[in-house]
C-alpha cells in the first residue's frame, strides 16, 4: 500500500494574505482553486509543487472574515516543510526581509528546523532534510530552484489519547515508529514523511474556525484501496464516513480515536483532468453540482490577486465588507445591505443580476441577535433600539466616507440597495445624515426611527419597493410619508410578491437607474 500524505487542509480567515504567505513568501505553486464541495459559498485553494504531486499539497478553506478556532487536543497543531538543508540561511533571511517572525534553526529529531506562523497563526515549520523524494520542486521568480521548499516534511497531532492515535496510524495507515521524545512519538511513511503523536493531557480541547488545521489526507494508489480500508473501519466501528469523488481524488474521511479527522485520498486522477500543467491553478472551477447556480456561487466567493498582480488595498473600516470586482466593469458601484440573519455576501448575487458589470461591495451589519448579523437591535418584531439605531447609523456614514476616500467611490454613481432591516437601515441613515447618501433602493422596508428628523434630501433619488402580499408591507405607508417630506426625488411601487425579492425587484430597478441617469 502506498503511505504517507496526500494533503493537508487548514481554514484561512482572508484569502489575500494567505496566498501572499504561501505563493509571495512560502514560493508554493497554486495549483488548483474551486468552490466548495461542502459548502459553495466556500473558496478551496491548493498549493504543491510544480504538477501537484501527492505528498506536495497543503490546501486551505477560505472562511473570510470568519471566527478564529482554538488549537488543542483532537486536533492537528502544526505542519512543516521540507528544505534542503542547506537552505536553512536562505530562508532565515527571507524571513527577515518579508517581515516574519521565525525562531530556530532548532534541532528536532536530527534536523534543524525554523519555526514560522502563517497569516492566520497557524506554526509553520521549514525542516532541513534529504528524507524525500523531490518529485517536481517549483522555483518562483525570487526563490531559487535549489533552496524551494520540496514538499510537506509532516504534521504534529495533539492527542490525549496517544496509544490509540499511534495505533490508528499503524494500522490503517501504514506508519511505522522512527523515534519518540518524552512527549512526542514519530512516525513515518513509505514517502518519508512524519506524523508527530504528541500527547496533549490535560491541554484544552480543540474548537473548528480559522487559523486551524481541518484534516490530513493520507495516500492511496486507487479507488480500491480506500474502499478496501473503509471495509476495514467498519469493521472496526470506526466510524468511518461515505467515500466521495472530489474529481482530483476520491477520498473517504474518519476520525481518529484522539478526535482528529483523517481523510483517505487516492493519487489520481490528479489537478490536469481540467486544465493544462503549465496553467494549473489560473482558472476557477465549481463542482459540477453547482452548474445549475454557478453565476451565484461565483460572485459571492472571494477574489484575490497573486503575488505582482495589482490589487485593491484593503482598508480598516467599521463594517467587515467583502468586494466583487467583474471581469468587465462599468463606473457603477452597488453598495448592499442584507436582512436580518445575512452576511455580506447575500445580496451580491442579486445585485450582479441588476447590473453584470457593476462593482459590488456587500456589507456585514455588527448587531447580533441569536448569533445571527442584524444592522441594529430588534426589541419586537416592529420595534427597534433608538439608540442602538443612531450609533450604527454613526459607524455607517464614517465607513461611506471611508469607502469613498479609500476606494475612490464615486457618490453619483454608487447605489446604495438595502432589503428588508438592511433596507431600514438605509432609511435611518438618510435621515440621521442628510446628503450623504444620493442614490438609494429599499426593498421590503419600514420605519424604524421612533423620532424622525425631518431632513432636506432634494438632492437623493430613492425608489422604495413593497411587496403587495408581504405582512410588513402595511407599515411602509409612514415610511414613505417620511421620505416624500423631505423633498426626495421619490419613485414608490408596489410590487406583486412577498418579503423575498427577485426578477420583479431586478426590473424595477434597472427601468428607475435608467430613468435617473445614474
Amino acid at each position: 500500500m502506498t503511505s504517507g500524505i496526500h494533503h493537508i487542509t487548514l481554514i484561512a480567515r482572508k484569502v489575500q494574505a494567505n496566498v501572499d504567505f504561501y505563493v509571495g513568501f512560502l514560493g508554493l505553486r497554486l495549483v488548483k482553486r474551486t468552490g466548495g464541495y461542502e459548502d459553495p459559498n466556500q473558496l478551496h485553494l491548493f498549493y504543491g509543487d510544480a504538477v501537484g504531486s501527492p505528498g506536495s499539497l497543503v490546501t486551505f478553506l477560505m472562511w473570510e472574515d470568519g471566527a478564529p478556532g482554538r488549537v488543542g487536543h483532537g486536533q492537528p497543531s502544526e505542519i512543516a516543510f521540507a528544505i534542503p538543508p542547506e537552505s536553512i540561511g536562505f530562508w532565515l533571511t527571507r524571513a527577515l526581509q518579508f517581515n516574519i517572525q521565525a525562531t530556530g534553526p532548532a534541532q528536532e529529531f536530527g534536523e534543524p528546523v525554523l519555526r514560522l506562523k502563517d497569516p492566520d497563526g497557524v506554526i509553520v515549520k521549514l525542516v532541513g532534510t534529504n528524507a524525500l523524494a523531490e518529485p517536481a520542486p517549483w522555483a518562483s521568480r525570487d526563490i531559487p530552484e535549489t533552496d524551494a521548499v520540496r514538499r510537506l516534511r509532516g504534521a504534529t497531532i495533539l492527542t490525549e489519547k496517544p496509544k490509540e492515535t499511534a495505533h490508528f496510524l499503524q494500522n490503517h495507515f501504514g506508519y511505522s515508529e522512527i523515534g519518540a521524545t518524552a512527549t512526542i512519538r514519530r512516525f513515518t511513511s513509505t514517502s518519508g514523511d512524519v506524523i508527530d503523536v504528541r500527547d496533549a493531557t490535560g491541554f484544552w480541547t480543540s474548537a473548528p474556525g480559522t487559523g486551524t488545521i481541518d484534516h490530513i489526507a493520507f495516500r492511496a494508489p486507487d479507488e480500491a484501496t480506500v474502499l478496501a480500508v473503509r471495509a476495514d473501519l467498519e469493521q472496526e466501528h470506526a466510524g468511518a464516513t461515505n467515500a466521495h469523488d472530489r474529481k482530483y481524488f476520491f477520498s473517504l474521511y474518519v476520525r481518529e480515536p484522539g478526535g482528529s479527522l483523517y481523510e483517505l485520498a487516492t493519487d489520481g486522477p490528479g489537478f490536469s483532468v481540467d486544465e493544462p500543467s503549465d496553467t494549473l491553478g489560473s482558472k476557477l472551477f465549481l463542482p459540477s453540482h453547482l452548474d445549475a447556480d454557478a453565476v451565484a456561487t461565483l460572485v459571492k466567493l472571494p477574489q484575490f490577486a497573486m503575488p505582482g498582480e495589482p490589487r485593491l488595498t484593503p482598508r480598516d473600516l467599521p463594517f467587515i465588507h467583502r468586494f466583487y470586482h467583474p471581469d468587465q466593469p462599468n463606473d457603477r458601484t452597488f453598495v448592499l445591505l442584507h436582512g436580518s440573519g445575512g452576511n455580506e455576501t447575500d445580496m451580491l448575487p442579486f445585485g450582479h443580476q441588476v447590473d453584470p458589470h457593476a462593482t459590488l461591495l456587500g456589507m456585514r451589519g455588527r448587531s447580533n441577535e441569536e448569533g445571527f448579523p442584524r444592522w441594529f437591535r430588534r426589541l419586537s418584531m416592529t420595534t427597534f433600539d433608538q439608540q442602538d439605531i443612531r450609533s450604527e447609523a454613526e459607524a455607517f456614514a464614517a465607513f461611506v466616507e471611508g469607502a469613498r476616500e479609500g476606494y475612490g467611490l464615486a457618490p453619483d454613481k454608487t447605489i446604495f440597495i438595502g432589503y428588508s432591516n438592511g433596507a431600514n437601515m438605509l432609511a435611518a441613515v438618510m435621515l440621521l445624515y442628510p446628503g450623504l447618501l444620493r442614490n438609494v433602493v429599499m426593498m421590503r422596508a419600514m420605519s424604524a426611527l421612533e423620532d424622525v428628523p425631518k431632513p432636506d434630501l432634494a438632492e437623493a433619488n430613492i425608489l422604495v419597493l413593497t411587496g403587495k402580499q408581504d405582512p410588513y408591507g402595511k407599515h411602509a405607508p409612514v415610511l414613505k410619508k417620511v421620505l416624500a417630506d423631505t423633498g426626495a426625488s421619490l419613485e414608490a411601487l408596489d410590487i406583486d410578491t412577498h418579503h423575498g425579492i427577485g426578477d420583479d425587484d431586478v426590473a424595477a430597478i434597472r427601468r428607475w437607474m435608467g430613468k435617473n441617469g445614474i
